[in-house]
Protein backbone atom coordinates (compact mmCIF):
# COMPACT_ATOMS: atom_id res chain seq x y z
CA UNK A 1 0.00 0.00 0.00
CA UNK A 2 1.38 3.37 -0.95
CA UNK A 3 1.21 6.47 1.22
CA UNK A 4 1.02 10.18 0.59
CA UNK A 5 4.75 10.45 1.27
CA UNK A 6 5.53 7.68 -1.24
CA UNK A 7 3.29 9.27 -3.88
CA UNK A 8 4.99 12.64 -3.44
CA UNK A 9 8.43 11.02 -3.68
CA UNK A 10 7.46 9.21 -6.90
CA UNK A 11 6.03 12.44 -8.34
CA UNK A 12 9.25 14.29 -7.52
CA UNK A 13 11.22 11.85 -9.69
CA UNK A 14 9.24 12.87 -12.77
CA UNK A 15 9.63 16.02 -14.88
CA UNK A 16 7.69 19.10 -13.77
CA UNK A 17 4.29 19.17 -15.45
CA UNK A 18 4.25 15.43 -16.19
CA UNK A 19 0.66 14.19 -16.04
CA UNK A 20 1.61 11.25 -13.82
CA UNK A 21 3.49 13.53 -11.42
CA UNK A 22 0.48 15.85 -11.16
CA UNK A 23 -1.89 12.95 -10.49
CA UNK A 24 0.43 11.37 -7.90
CA UNK A 25 0.62 14.70 -6.06
CA UNK A 26 -3.17 14.89 -6.15
CA UNK A 27 -3.47 11.34 -4.82
CA UNK A 28 -1.24 12.38 -1.91
CA UNK A 29 -3.40 15.45 -1.26
CA UNK A 30 -6.55 13.30 -1.33
CA UNK A 31 -5.03 11.03 1.35
CA UNK A 32 -4.14 14.09 3.43
CA UNK A 33 -7.68 15.44 3.14
CA UNK A 34 -9.26 12.15 4.18
CA UNK A 35 -7.08 12.24 7.30
CA UNK A 36 -8.02 15.86 7.92
CA UNK A 37 -11.76 15.17 7.61
CA UNK A 38 -11.54 12.14 9.92
CA UNK A 39 -9.64 14.11 12.58
CA UNK A 40 -11.65 17.32 12.45
CA UNK A 41 -14.86 18.52 14.06
CA UNK A 42 -17.45 21.19 13.41
CA UNK A 43 -16.88 23.86 10.81
CA UNK A 44 -13.33 22.66 10.09
CA UNK A 45 -14.62 19.16 9.28
CA UNK A 46 -17.16 20.60 6.83
CA UNK A 47 -14.50 22.78 5.19
CA UNK A 48 -12.09 19.85 4.90
CA UNK A 49 -14.82 17.67 3.40
CA UNK A 50 -15.79 20.42 0.94
CA UNK A 51 -12.16 20.68 -0.15
CA UNK A 52 -11.92 16.88 -0.50
CA UNK A 53 -15.18 16.74 -2.47
CA UNK A 54 -14.06 19.48 -4.85
CA UNK A 55 -10.62 17.94 -5.38
CA UNK A 56 -12.12 14.51 -6.06
CA UNK A 57 -14.64 15.98 -8.51
CA UNK A 58 -12.07 17.89 -10.58
CA UNK A 59 -9.44 15.14 -10.27
CA UNK A 60 -11.73 12.39 -11.55
CA UNK A 61 -13.07 14.61 -14.33
CA UNK A 62 -9.52 15.38 -15.46
CA UNK A 63 -8.56 11.72 -15.39
CA UNK A 64 -11.61 10.72 -17.39
CA UNK A 65 -11.13 13.42 -20.01
CA UNK A 66 -7.33 13.45 -20.40
CA UNK A 67 -5.71 10.34 -18.90
CA UNK A 68 -8.29 7.64 -19.58
CA UNK A 69 -8.40 7.89 -23.40
CA UNK A 70 -4.61 7.46 -23.50
CA UNK A 71 -4.69 4.73 -20.84
CA UNK A 72 -7.20 2.89 -22.99
CA UNK A 73 -4.46 2.65 -25.64
CA UNK A 74 -1.54 1.99 -23.28
CA UNK A 75 -2.99 -0.08 -20.42
CA UNK A 76 -5.88 -1.52 -22.39
CA UNK A 77 -9.58 -0.98 -22.76
CA UNK A 78 -10.47 -3.34 -19.90
CA UNK A 79 -8.27 -1.39 -17.47
CA UNK A 80 -9.63 2.00 -18.56
CA UNK A 81 -13.22 0.75 -18.35
CA UNK A 82 -12.67 -0.64 -14.85
CA UNK A 83 -11.31 2.70 -13.60
CA UNK A 84 -14.19 4.62 -15.23
CA UNK A 85 -16.70 2.26 -13.59
CA UNK A 86 -15.07 2.84 -10.18
CA UNK A 87 -15.24 6.60 -10.69
CA UNK A 88 -18.93 6.40 -11.57
CA UNK A 89 -19.61 4.45 -8.35
CA UNK A 90 -17.50 6.87 -6.30
CA UNK A 91 -19.52 9.79 -7.66
CA UNK A 92 -22.74 8.19 -6.41
CA UNK A 93 -21.33 7.79 -2.91
CA UNK A 94 -19.89 11.29 -2.94
CA UNK A 95 -23.34 12.69 -3.73
CA UNK A 96 -24.74 10.82 -0.71
CA UNK A 97 -21.93 12.07 1.55
CA UNK A 98 -22.40 15.63 0.32
CA UNK A 99 -26.03 15.55 1.51
CA UNK A 100 -25.15 14.25 4.99
CA UNK A 101 -24.39 16.12 8.20
CA UNK A 102 -20.62 15.69 8.68
CA UNK A 103 -21.05 15.56 12.46
CA UNK A 104 -22.95 12.26 12.44
CA UNK A 105 -21.65 8.75 13.07
CA UNK A 106 -23.34 7.65 9.83
CA UNK A 107 -21.25 10.17 7.88
CA UNK A 108 -18.07 8.84 9.51
CA UNK A 109 -19.06 5.26 8.71
CA UNK A 110 -19.85 6.04 5.06
CA UNK A 111 -16.70 8.14 4.74
CA UNK A 112 -14.54 5.22 5.96
CA UNK A 113 -15.93 2.91 3.28
CA UNK A 114 -15.63 5.62 0.66
CA UNK A 115 -12.01 6.31 1.62
CA UNK A 116 -11.14 2.63 1.17
CA UNK A 117 -12.74 2.57 -2.28
CA UNK A 118 -10.99 5.80 -3.37
CA UNK A 119 -7.58 4.61 -2.12
CA UNK A 120 -8.02 1.21 -3.80
CA UNK A 121 -8.93 3.01 -7.02
CA UNK A 122 -5.87 5.28 -6.82
CA UNK A 123 -3.60 2.31 -6.15
CA UNK A 124 -4.99 0.51 -9.22
CA UNK A 125 -4.18 3.59 -11.29
CA UNK A 126 -0.68 3.72 -9.82
CA UNK A 127 -0.05 0.01 -10.53
CA UNK A 128 -1.78 -0.36 -13.90
CA UNK A 129 -2.39 2.91 -15.74
CA UNK A 130 0.51 5.11 -14.68
CA UNK A 131 3.28 2.60 -15.54
CA UNK A 132 1.71 2.07 -18.98
CA UNK A 133 1.55 5.83 -19.57
CA UNK A 134 5.17 6.23 -18.45
CA UNK A 135 6.29 3.33 -20.64
CA UNK A 136 4.39 4.19 -23.82
CA UNK A 137 4.23 7.99 -23.84
CA UNK A 138 7.15 10.31 -24.42
CA UNK A 139 8.09 12.91 -21.84
CA UNK A 140 6.77 15.62 -24.18
CA UNK A 141 3.43 13.86 -24.55
CA UNK A 142 3.13 13.42 -20.77
CA UNK A 143 3.88 17.13 -20.24
CA UNK A 144 1.29 18.03 -22.87
CA UNK A 145 -1.20 15.78 -21.09
CA UNK A 146 -0.26 17.48 -17.81
CA UNK A 147 -1.01 20.89 -19.29
CA UNK A 148 -4.34 19.66 -20.67
CA UNK A 149 -5.19 18.05 -17.33
CA UNK A 150 -4.56 21.25 -15.41
CA UNK A 151 -6.60 23.29 -17.90
CA UNK A 152 -9.44 20.77 -17.74
CA UNK A 153 -9.44 20.78 -13.95
CA UNK A 154 -9.77 24.58 -13.91
CA UNK A 155 -13.12 24.29 -15.68
CA UNK A 156 -14.25 20.94 -14.23
CA UNK A 157 -17.29 20.57 -11.97
CA UNK A 158 -16.54 20.91 -8.25
CA UNK A 159 -19.40 18.64 -7.18
CA UNK A 160 -20.09 15.02 -8.16
CA UNK A 161 -22.27 14.38 -11.21
CA UNK A 162 -22.94 10.63 -11.38
CA UNK A 163 -24.86 10.96 -14.63
CA UNK A 164 -21.69 11.85 -16.54
CA UNK A 165 -19.05 10.18 -14.36
CA UNK A 166 -17.21 7.32 -15.99
CA UNK A 167 -17.87 8.58 -19.51
CA UNK A 168 -15.24 10.82 -21.11
CA UNK A 169 -17.70 11.74 -23.89
CA UNK A 170 -20.36 12.80 -21.39
CA UNK A 171 -17.76 14.74 -19.41
CA UNK A 172 -16.85 16.70 -22.54
CA UNK A 173 -20.49 17.34 -23.42
CA UNK A 174 -21.91 18.22 -19.99
CA UNK A 175 -18.91 19.01 -17.77
CA UNK A 176 -18.40 22.67 -18.70
CA UNK A 177 -22.05 23.52 -18.03
CA UNK A 178 -22.09 21.60 -14.75
CA UNK A 179 -18.93 23.41 -13.76
CA UNK A 180 -20.54 26.82 -14.18
CA UNK A 181 -23.43 25.79 -11.95
CA UNK A 182 -21.12 24.22 -9.35
CA UNK A 183 -18.75 27.15 -9.16
CA UNK A 184 -21.67 29.58 -8.84
CA UNK A 185 -23.07 27.48 -5.95
CA UNK A 186 -19.64 27.45 -4.31
CA UNK A 187 -19.34 31.23 -4.56
CA UNK A 188 -22.81 31.78 -3.13
CA UNK A 189 -22.10 29.37 -0.25
CA UNK A 190 -18.83 31.10 0.60
CA UNK A 191 -20.46 34.52 0.44
CA UNK A 192 -23.25 33.39 2.75
CA UNK A 193 -21.06 32.32 5.50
Amino acid sequence: MSTAQTERAEAAKLPKGDVVAILLDQHARIRDLFSDVKGAEGKHKQQAFDELRALLAVHETGEEMILRPVAKETAGEQEASARNKEEKEANKVLVELEKMDVSTAEFDRRLAGFEKAVIDHAEHEEREEFPAILRDCSEDKRRSMGTKLQMTEKIAPTHPHPGVAGSPAAQWAVGPFASLVDRTKDLLKSAAG
